[in-house]
């Protein structure tokens, strides 16, 4: 009898390309990716282009083992018609549900619609693959920053302990967690990766947001000053850890029922290093460094702030100023006998300048297999 599949969702996104290159070249098994696409050769169409990004002249040899399916994660049984829905429930054992939106600026019905509501449908699946007696492991991608403003140590195990929260993202991941949290009757497993970079290896990324917003508009002089706290931890880790990782926790025996982690923990960086290290690249001289009080009036008198570069990276002048510490023993209790270790982000960092400056940001894309070539 023929191994069950794994279903991925998010198998277009970032972190959803690196999963589905593991489960692809680590195992023999099928894996379902639901897609948002009109129909079954559009889905096809999507996930053939991850594949040749991923593999290149090699996509061919994987194609046959992912089926695209053509659905919306915030659908009533997904979009799909229920005779197709319970096929899938009937075929799978392993859900990984890494699908998100990741900005920081929806409104918060919109965000909570594709990020809560999204966990809801992907958990009204499982419970159906649990009921026909297939399931082995639910698999929930959420984040670190579920922490929200909370200041010191965040722990694993911990989750609502009376934190705010930054924006709408920060906000729908962690009511969305709680619903993974609320459904005790599944194999749940939570993974919580911090800030995703590229690959430690090549540099690769297919996601110019987050850190790369500030990094890009520093490298063109646009900011002489910024509103952090230098000694203020900045927890990044790369794509190939992360999804690493999450395939360990994935299919490893032990994890149901814990939360993880995939965070720098010890190695985080702080925003005076990483100022450093982006200054010593670009040979620009650091950029101000100002207490995030007296910064709006500094932005409103400067001249050579372009409006446009403040207003692109102003959601992430928080994540500055943050006094979050996360606890990841558990999940390096777990991962470092298996040889999965976070690295330090100035082990790997003119890599990822490296290639973010070959590729101008993004404009001039790399797939994953000609970075991985070269």
């Amino acid at each position: 009898m023929s191994p069950r599949a794994v279903l991925l969702t998010g198998a277009t996104g970032f972190v959803g390309m690196e999963l589905l290159a593991r489960y692809l070249e680590r195992s023999e098994r099928r894996v379902i990716a639901p897609v948002r696409a009109a129909d079954d050769r559009a889905a096809a169409r999507r996930v053939d282009g991850v594949l040749r990004d991923l593999f290149g002249a090699a996509a061919k040899r994987y194609g046959e083992r992912v089926e695209a399916v053509p659905a919306d994660l915030t659908a009533p049984d997904l979009g799909l018609p229920r005779e197709r829905l319970e096929q899938i429930a009937d075929r799978v054992d392993h859900i990984v549900h890494s699908a998100a939106s990741v900005s920081f600026s929806l409104p918060l019905d919109e965000a909570r619609a594709i990020n809560v509501d999204g966990t809801r449908r992907m958990l009204q699946l499982a419970e159906l693959a649990l009921e026909r007696g297939g399931l082995e492991r639910y698999c929930h991608v959420s984040t670190a920053y579920v922490s929200g403003t909370h200041a010191g140590r965040f722990g694993e195990h911990e989750l609502d302990v009376g934190q705010q929260f930054r924006n709408t993202y920060e906000q729908s991941k962690f009511e969305a967690e709680q619903l993974v949290r609320a459904h005790r009757g599944l194999p749940t497993t939570i993974m919580r990766p911090s800030i995703v970079v590229g690959d430690r290896r090549s540099g690769w990324t297919a996601a110019f947001n987050v850190l790369y917003w500030p990094l890009r508009a520093f490298a063109r002089g646009l900011y002489p000053a910024v509103p952090a706290i230098p000694s203020a931890p900045v927890d990044v880790v790369s794509v190939d850890y992360v999804a690493d990782a999450i395939y360990d926790l994935s299919t490893g025996p032990r994890g149901v029922g814990e939360t993880y982690h995939l965070t720098a923990g010890a190695h985080a960086s702080s925003i005076a290093e990483l100022a450093e290290l982006a200054s010593r690249y670009f040979h620009r001289p650091p950029p101000r460094v100002m207490a995030p009080a007296d910064f709006a009036t500094f932005a409103q008198k400067a001249t050579g702030v372009r409006r446009s570069a403040l207003e692109e990276s102003q959601v992430l002048f928080p994540y500055f100023a943050i006094r979050t510490v996360f606890d990841d023993t558990r999940a390096r209790e777990r991962l470092e006998p298996a040889g999965i270790r976070v690295s330090p982000l100035a082990d790997y960092m003119e890599r990822l300048l490296d290639f973010a400056t070959r590729t101008r940001w993004g404009k001039r894309p790399l797939s994953r297999a000609a970075a991985l070539a070269t």
